[in-house]
């Protein structure tokens, strides 16, 4: 069966930067499971998925546009630590989340100096070139609960 839009398609991937470091990988744990068309994965590799079968594997460069997109230097923003009031002791690292008119957005403090606390919306892998590895495990047609839910049940994905 080919990976095609409204399929549930269960891989195993290992990510890694410029600089051949290993950012994420599924090896050794429970392979990921998501539905093709449907947004779950970062564009070019749900792109490079398209039309794959089951034991494939293979190995695709995702620009960042087609990744976690351009660092957005407006998303880089100072604030007095009394605007995160209820967040305890600030920390670097620490993540915020957000609803903003696009969506959730998570905000990663990246700087404190005095009382100024630097928080950064871009994702952490904004800018970069993304090299995943791919083995195509299986591929099976979506239930229609997973179709209006958008996202896979079962193992490797919600309600297990």
């Amino acid at each position: 069966m080919d990976i095609t839009s409204g399929r549930v398609v269960t891989i195993h991937y290992t990510l890694k930067n410029d600089a051949s470091e290993i950012l994420d990988s599924s090896a050794g744990g429970d392979p990921l499971a998501y539905i093709q068309g449907h947004g779950n994965i970062v564009a070019g590799l749900e792109r490079a998925l398209e039309g794959r079968k089951s034991g494939e594997r293979f190995a695709v460069t995702v620009a960042p546009a087609d990744g976690y997109g351009q660092r957005d230097p407006a998303l880089v923003q100072q604030l007095p630590k009394r605007a995160l009031q209820g967040a305890g002791e600030i920390t670097r690292g620490m993540r915020f989340q957000t609803r903003g008119e696009d969506g959730m957005r998570v905000f990663t403090v990246t700087a404190i100096s005095g009382d100024m606390v630097t928080l950064d919306g871009n994702h952490p892998l904004a800018d970069q070139n993304l090299y995943f590895e791919i083995e195509v495990i299986e591929v099976r047609a979506a239930t229609a609960e997973e179709i209006e839910h958008g996202h896979v049940h079962g193992h490797g994905g919600h309600h297990h």
